[in-house]
C-alpha cells in the first residue's frame, strides 16, 4: 500500500497528519504541493475522490481568497481550480490519499480514518491536545 499526503511543512495540521501516518508505520509519499502542485486532472481526481464540492478545498484563511473575491458564487469549479492551480495557497490541506480512500484530513485525526493501521496508539499534537487511538 502506498500512502500519500499532499504537505505544507509549515502547516502544524499538516505536520501532525504526516507524523500521525509515521506514526502508523507507514513510510508515506510527501508531495509539498507548493513547490510541486497537482496538475488540473489530478487536483479534479482527488476532489471526485473525496467526494466533496470543489469549493470546500479552498482555504481562506493566510491566501488571497479575500482579494479574488471567492467567496461570490458566481465562480464555476472549473474557475475556482483555475485559481487554485495559479496559487497554490489556496489548496486546503492535508490530502491524504491511501488504498482505503482519499480524505482532507481536517483535524489531522481524520486521517487514522484512512489508514491501514489506524491503531497508533497515543499521539500527542502540537498544541498538546492528545490523541488516543489504541
Amino acid at each position: 500500500m502506498t500512502v500519500v499526503i499532499y504537505h505544507n511543512p509549515d502547516c502544524g495540521t499538516s505536520r501532525n497528519t504526516l507524523a500521525m501516518i509515521r506514526q502508523s508505520g507507514e513510510d508515506p509519499e510527501v508531495i509539498e504541493y507548493l513547490k510541486t502542485p497537482p496538475s488540473r486532472d489530478r487536483l479534479k481526481e482527488l476532489v471526485e475522490a473525496m467526494g466533496i464540492p470543489v469549493r470546500s478545498l479552498l482555504r481562506e484563511k493566510g491566501t488571497p481568497y479575500g482579494e479574488l473575491a471567492l467567496a461570490d458564487p458566481k465562480w464555476t469549479d472549473d474557475e475556482l481550480i483555475d485559481f487554485m492551480l495559479a496559487h497554490p495557497i489556496l489548496i486546503n490541506r492535508p490530502i491524504v490519499v491511501t488504498d482505503k480512500g482519499v480524505k482532507l484530513c481536517r483535524p489531522s485525526e481524520a486521517v487514522l480514518d484512512i489508514l491501514p493501521n489506524p491503531h497508533i496508539g497515543r499521539f500527542v499534537k502540537e498544541d498538546g491536545e492528545i490523541i488516543d487511538a489504541g
